[in-house]
């Protein structure tokens, strides 16, 4: 995107970084799922630092490295925004928080546990996570369709297939996620690299190449 049309904001502070990421950490109820679209909505669509495009590569790229990947692209935003110090205050306005309420919670969790409404409210917690991480599968796929269908059906085509056919890896097969990952790597590989030509095909009224 050219320049004047980026509609970014500039850099943050890494005071405001810090609150940022506090706020988060306080609001990360529900999982994973949840952190990654708090952090999803605050860093591309409230304050425009990262489009979901760039979003979707880190989030990928940590999907690739072992640890946990909340905090893989934490530091990678931490990083990118406000360097160094940017990755010291985004792993601590993240963990510190939940971190806290985790352990108050867990000392008193066995003395309410086996209360009924405290059954029902884990009843609950379960679909609304399953919606949140519905909600970060689209944000995801998002991207990868939209330059699918602006490359032409061929192309949109493959990424569909690519993702149906990593879910029923997972859900049918039952494959490692490490497996699936790694073969994901490698398969993209060989079928990404001729987007250009699949592109170029789908351009030709003909479904001729140009010499």
């Amino acid at each position: 995107m050219p320049a004047h049309l980026d509609p970014r904001e500039p850099l943050p502070s890494l005071w405001e970084l810090l609150r940022i990421w506090i706020l988060i950490g306080l609001q990360s109820f529900g999982g994973g799922s949840s952190t990654l679209l708090l952090i999803q909505r605050e860093f591309t669509e409230k304050h425009r630092w990262l489009t979901i495009e760039e979003f979707a590569r880190d989030w990928n790229l940590c999907i690739m490295t072992p640890g946990i990947n909340l905090v893989a692209i934490t530091v990678l935003i931490g990083r990118k925004l406000a360097g160094p110090w940017g990755v010291l205050v985004s792993l601590l306005g993240l963990l510190l928080p939940s971190a806290t309420i985790t352990a108050l919670i867990a000392a008193g969790f066995q003395e309410i546990q086996h209360l009924a409404f405290i059954e029902a409210m884990f009843r609950g917690v379960v679909p609304a996570t399953a919606g949140i991480m519905l909600v970060v599968a689209i944000n995801f796929a998002r991207p990868l369709l939209k330059q699918g269908y602006q490359e032409g059906p061929g192309m949109l085509a493959l990424s569909l297939a690519f993702i149906v056919l990593v879910t029923l890896a997972l859900i049918v097969g039952k494959i490692t996620v490490v497996l699936v990952v790694l073969a994901s790597a490698l398969a993209g590989r060989f079928l990404f690299v001729r987007a250009p030509s699949l592109a170029a095909l789908d351009q030709q009224p003909d479904g001729k190449e140009q010499p």
